[in-house]
C-alpha cells in the first residue's frame, strides 16, 4: 500500500503530526494507499509557501512566461494520462472509460488558460479633468485556497488552479479527505512541467483540521469550493469573517425537460446519461425528468427498457456503464433516500436498492432507480440525493414546466428537448440555471462558463469569465497640470 505525502513549496513532506488516512477503494473496500492527515502547521507552512512564490519568482514572471509553464503542465498531464485515470478509477470508482475521456480535456483546460495568461488587459478611461490621466489594471487576487470534492477530484484541481494561475495568484489544494490521492500525484507533476515551488501546494486532510484553518488563514486572500451546498453555506460564512472573496460551485437538483415533439430516443439516452453517468455523483446530475403527459407513458416505458440493460460493474472494465459509490457515508445516503422516497409514496418501477456485482468486496452499488408517481413537493425531487435515482414528473404545458422547474431551491443546470428551436430559446430564458442545455445533456466546454444560480453558487468556472473570478482592478491617475 503505497504512502503519499503533503506537498508544499515544491517538495513532498511528511505532516507534521505523522499521522495518516487510509483512502478506500469503492470497488473492492480495501484501503489501496495512505494520505497525510495534515493539520493547522501544515496548512500554514503551505501558505506560506505560496505567499513567498508570489513574492518571488511566481510574481515576477511575465504573463507571457506563466502561459508558457501553463502549457508545460497540459503537456505533462497528457503525458502521465494512464497513471492519473487509473489512480481517480481506484480513488473514487469513476469509469476508467470515462476518465480516459476526461483526462485528455483536462490537458486542455490547462492549454487554454495558457493562452489567456498574456491577454489580461485594463484599460485608459478618459477622465472627465484634462489635468488627470486614469488607467486601470488586474491584479492577482493572492493567494487562493481551493478545496475540492471527491468526485472529480483531477477536474476541480484543474479548473479552479489553471485560472488562478493564469491570473498571477498560487494556490493551496485540500482535496476532500476520500479522495485526495490523484491531486497529491498531479502536484509534483506541475513542479517537474517548470512551475515555480510554492505556487501549487497540496495539503489533505479533514475538513475541521485542514479546511478550517485554511479559509481561516489571514493571509489567504480567496477561496474557491465545489461541495455541497450545507458545507458551502459554513465556508462562505467563515471566509465573510475574514473579508475574503469567495466563489462556490455547489449542488443542484437540474430537471431534465422533455416536451411531446422531442426526439424521444435522444431525450430517453440524454435522461439515462444525465442521471446515471458517475453513478448521479455529479452537481449537474438531470435528477428530475419532467415529461408531457401526452407522452410520460410510453417515454417512461423506454427509459426503464434503456435503463435497466445498464451494466453496472468493475469501473476498470470498459464495458460497465456504471460504477460504485464512492464513499460508504454516501452509498447509505443515496439507501436513504431510494427509503424516503417510498415512505413518500412514490412508485419504483426500476431498482429501488443495492446491486449485487461479483468480485467487488465492498458492495457500494445501488442499482438505477426510477420513481414515477413523484410530485415536485416531496423531499425526494426537491433535495440532492447525488446517486443514480431519478424521479419522473408529468406536466401539461409549457408554462407548467417553467414552474415546476423552477420550484427549487437549486439553479445549476437544466435540459431542454424539443423539435421548436423558438421553444427550446423561451425555456432557455425563463429557466433559473446556470447552464442550460438544449437536445443534449451533460455537454461542457473550458471556452464557457460554469456555475449556478440560487442555493448552487456564486461565481463561475471555466471561459474568460472565470479568469475573472482571481483578479482585482486597481485604478490609477496620475496629473498631468504644470
Amino acid at each position: 500500500m503505497k504512502r503519499f505525502k503533503l506537498w508544499i513549496g515544491g517538495r513532498a513532506v511528511d505532516p507534521i503530526n505523522n499521522q495518516w488516512l487510509d483512502s478506500i477503494d469503492p470497488f473492492t473496500g480495501d484501503a489501496w494507499a495512505s494520505i497525510p492527515r495534515a493539520n493547522e502547521v501544515d496548512v500554514s507552512l503551505a501558505v506560506a509557501a505560496a505567499n513567498e512564490a508570489m513574492k518571488g519568482e511566481w510574481g515576477e514572471m511575465s504573463a507571457s512566461e506563466r502561459g508558457r509553464v501553463m502549457r508545460q503542465i497540459g503537456d505533462v498531464i497528457a503525458k502521465n494520462a494512464q497513471s492519473l485515470c487509473e489512480t481517480e478509477v481506484r480513488d473514487n470508482g469513476k469509469l476508467l472509460s470515462e476518465m480516459l475521456s476526461q483526462i485528455r480535456y483536462i490537458s486542455e483546460y490547462w492549454h487554454y488558460f495558457a493562452g489567456l495568461a498574456d491577454k489580461i488587459e485594463g484599460s485608459v478611461v478618459p477622465l472627465d479633468r484634462k489635468s488627470l490621466f486614469g488607467f486601470t489594471r488586474q491584479v492577482p487576487v493572492g493567494v487562493v485556497a481551493a478545496l475540492t470534492a471527491w468526485n472529480s477530484p483531477l477536474m476541480f484541481f484543474t479548473i479552479k488552479c489553471a485560472p488562478a494561475l493564469a491570473a498571477g495568484c498560487s494556490v493551496v489544494v485540500k482535496p476532500s479527505e476520500f479522495a485526495s490521492v490523484s491531486s497529491l500525484l498531479l502536484a509534483p507533476l506541475t513542479t517537474e512541467a517548470g512551475l515555480p515551488d510554492g505556487v501549487i501546494n497540496v495539503v489533505s486532510g479533514l475538513g475541521a483540521e485542514v479546511g478550517g484553518p485554511l479559509v481561516n488563514h489571514p493571509d489567504v486572500a480567496m477561496v474557491s469550493f465545489t461541495g455541497s451546498d450545507v458545507t458551502g453555506l459554513k465556508v462562505y460564512e467563515a471566509a465573510a469573517r475574514g473579508m475574503k472573496r469567495v466563489h462556490l460551485e455547489l449542488g443542484g437538483k437540474s430537471p431534465n425537460i422533455v416536451f411531446a415533439d422531442a426526439d424521444i430516443e435522444r431525450a430517453v439516452a440524454g435522461a439515462t446519461t444525465g442521471i446515471f453517468g458517475s453513478a448521479g455523483q455529479m452537481c449537474t446530475a438531470g435528477s428530475r425528468v419532467l415529461v408531457q403527459n401526452s407522452v410520460k407513458e410510453a417515454f417512461i416505458e423506454r427509459l426503464v427498457d434503456v435503463a435497466g440493460k445498464l451494466v453496472v460493474g468493475n469501473p476498470f472494465d470498459l464495458q460497465t456503464d456504471m460504477g460504485p459509490i464512492a464513499t460508504k457515508l454516501q452509498y447509505q445516503k443515496v439507501l436513504d433516500y431510494i427509503d424516503i422516497a417510498k415512505s413518500e409514496g412514490a412508485i419504483c418501477v426500476l431498482g429501488g436498492g443495492p446491486a449485487f456485482v461479483e468480485g467487488a468486496g465492498a458492495g457500494q452499488f445501488v442499482a438505477p432507480t426510477i420513481f414515477t408517481g413523484v410530485s415536485n413537493n416531496m423531499r425526494i425531487a426537491q433535495e440532492e440525493v447525488f446517486g443514480p435515482v431519478l424521479s419522473v414528473i408529468g406536466f401539461g404545458e409549457e408554462e407548467d414546466a417553467i414552474r415546476i422547474g423552477n420550484e427549487i431551491a437549486f439553479g445549476l443546470a437544466a435540459g431542454v428537448w424539443t423539435a421548436d428551436i423558438g421553444r427550446g430559446l423561451r425555456m432557455a430564458d425563463a429557466l433559473k440555471a446556470g447552464t442550460v442545455w438544449v437536445n443534449t445533456y451533460r455537454s461542457y466546454s473550458y471556452m464557457l462558463p460554469f456555475g449556478g444560480m440560487k442555493r448552487s453558487g456564486l461565481g463561475r468556472e471555466s471561459g474568460i469569465e472565470a479568469v475573472q473570478e482571481f483578479l482585482e482592478t486597481k485604478t490609477v491617475m496620475i496629473s498631468t497640470a504644470r
